[in-house]
């Protein structure tokens, strides 16, 4: 199975006066298809650079990541939006919605980068909105929604481009168990229903057990490599991405 994500000796280096500070060491790690994968670790043990770097948001020092078969170390800064845009969805912790735009309007601005007409948006806004249970919100301000709202209109939005990865950093941590466990069930639901390759940086212990897959990062290197690579006995029959799924 080709994974969606592929990194290997991947490092990251931040200058910090005459020495800087090594903030990944020689990583390894593959995200498949119909998966999901939690990121775990200490905070400062590297996992949200990690992440960035898996969804182009940062670039690496030197090592490789492969989205979706593509090198993306070395790409200049012009390649790499394209390749998010096509590819990746993020869901932040902060929800990162523009305040003065309707839940519609947010979950729009996302198709509207990827070309589609004014109308077409619309359409598909509303319907990606009723996906995850908020289509009578659609007019309301962010203000106006509660933190599980918001994070469902974050979703939603990262599932605008129809990316075939999501990659999310503490999704859970601002909400309440009911409502962080409605979100890791739709999170659940597109790895293990729609095939989606789901990476989940986070420190919420509630969340363990929608994992298909547990990696640890300590001083910026997986604590355990053989974790680091291996495919879930849970993926080696899926009918989406040939591996069937666990649900929690």
């Amino acid at each position: 199975m080709q994974s969606a994500i592929t990194v290997r000796q991947l490092t990251k280096k931040y200058e910090e006066g005459a020495t800087g500070m090594l903030a990944l060491r020689g990583v390894d790690l593959d995200a498949h298809p119909g998966e999901l994968l939690l990121l775990m670790g200490p905070s400062g043990s590297g996992k949200t650079t990690l992440l960035s770097i898996m969804g182009c948001i940062l670039t690496a020092t030197s090592g490789s990541v492969r989205v979706a078969g593509r090198e993306v170390v070395g790409l200049s800064e012009k390649q790499l939006p394209a390749l998010r845009l096509e590819n990746i969805g993020f869901v932040f912790q902060g929800f990162n919605l523009f305040p003065t735009l309707s839940a519609g309007e947010n979950v729009e601005l996302m198709l509207d980068l990827k070309g589609l007409s004014k109308a077409r948006a619309k359409k598909r806004g509303q319907e990606l909105l009723d996906q995850v249970g908020l289509g009578e919100k659609y007019d309301s301000l962010p203000a106006d929604l509660s933190g599980g709202q918001k994070q469902r209109v974050a979703i939603a939005r990262a599932l605008a481009g129809d990316p075939g990865i999501i990659l999310a950093d503490e999704p859970t941590a601002a909400l309440d168990s009911h409502t962080g466990r409605t979100v890791m069930e739709m999170m659940s639901d597109l790895a293990h229903k729609r095939g989606r390759a789901v990476v989940i940086v986070t420190h919420d212990s509630r969340v363990l057990s929608f994992a298909d897959r547990i990696v640890t990062i300590e001083d910026g290197a997986i604590a355990d490599k053989n974790d680091a690579d291996a495919i879930p006995p849970a993926l080696l029959a899926h009918p989406l991405v040939h591996a069937v799924p666990r649900l929690a």
